[in-house]
């Protein structure tokens, strides 16, 4: 069951048909009240004259009568990167949304230092491969060498919706870590501000300048002097669960940025296990799981003694 009546065409246009019951609204109440719009991208709409009704330019304030056609034309952008064969692990797919268990060591987005071989270059081959050359819209992002959850947006109005979501912490995020040394407290908030350690420099510190940070933890395993912690962010700071773990005295196992490399994986044992939100068309609730990856399977492996 869907929140209202709609369809995408290309992943470009959004129509609604206007029902008995929304005669009494105007243009812009039925955008924001049964289209979910955000305030904010129906006033770029509205500027860039993207709104019709029955295929005519219309004033927001006006009313319209049932079976009245509203339509929403988003701005196509077609896919400007390489496109490459490579490995995806897909945990979820609709018309409108692509989630994948990313795997380490992989950029998420080309740079001039990494042109190919990225994320973006194996989505964009899988979805040319279906026929949708479209721009591609990450909701989220992931550290080179951190795994798990990320979110793909095929068209405008979703990667508007969920990220709109992202800022209002609406969109649960979970990730799980493997650190050094015993964590005594079962489970605790770490509320500490982030920011660079230099102008010039990647590294992020606690500093009390800094932008608010909040960071949940929770154990799930202690192991020959390692801690295994369930994680919840609150706040998404660059590098927030590696700076602030680092700074109560448990930096992440395999971490070469905030720590040192390790024997037991060649990378920081971070992973994104999960996230949930309600999905902007749907409105149902969407929980995707991303398995742990094998290193990670083989360095727990080692702990435990199996």
């Amino acid at each position: 069951m869907t929140k209202w009546s709609y369809y995408f065409l290309m992943g470009r246009n959004m129509k609604y048909i206007v029902k008995k019951e929304d005669e009494s609204l105007t243009i812009k109440e039925i955008m924001k009240n049964k289209m979910g719009i955000s305030s904010r991208l129906y006033t770029k709409l509205k500027k860039s004259k993207k709104i019709t009704v029955n295929n005519k330019n219309r004033m927001p304030h006006e009313f319209l009568r049932e079976a009245d056609v509203l339509e929403v034309n988003f701005d196509y952008e077609e896919n400007t990167f390489e496109i490459e064969e490579g490995n995806l692990e897909i945990i979820y797919e609709d018309d409108m949304i692509l989630a994948i268990n990313k795997e380490p060591f992989l950029v998420v987005h080309p740079t001039k230092g990494h042109p190919t071989g990225t994320l973006m270059n194996h989505i964009a081959y899988y979805l040319s491969e279906k026929g949708d050359i479209s721009k591609i819209r990450f909701v989220n992002r992931l550290d080179r060498d951190t795994s798990g959850v990320i979110i793909v947006a095929k068209n405008q109005f979703i990667h508007h919706q969920l990220s709109e979501e992202m800022k209002i912490d609406r969109v649960n995020k979970e990730y799980v870590a493997l650190v050094q040394g015993v964590v005594e407290k079962n489970t605790d908030i770490i509320d500490l501000p982030i920011e660079r350690e230099s102008e010039d420099s990647i590294n992020r510190v606690v500093r009390e300048d800094g932008k608010p940070s909040k960071t949940q933890y929770k154990v799930i395993e202690r192991i020959n002097g390692f801690t295994l912690l369930d994680i919840k962010l609150f706040t998404g700071r660059t590098h927030q669960i590696r700076v602030h773990l680092e700074h109560i005295g448990h930096p992440i196992v395999g971490d070469e940025l905030y720590y040192k490399k390790s024997d037991l994986i060649e990378r920081q044992f971070l992973h994104c296990t999960s996230m949930d939100f309600f999905h902007p068309v749907t409105g149902e609730k969407i929980y995707l799981k991303a398995p742990f990856k094998k290193d990670m399977e083989n360095a727990l492996k080692i702990l435990r003694g199996d």
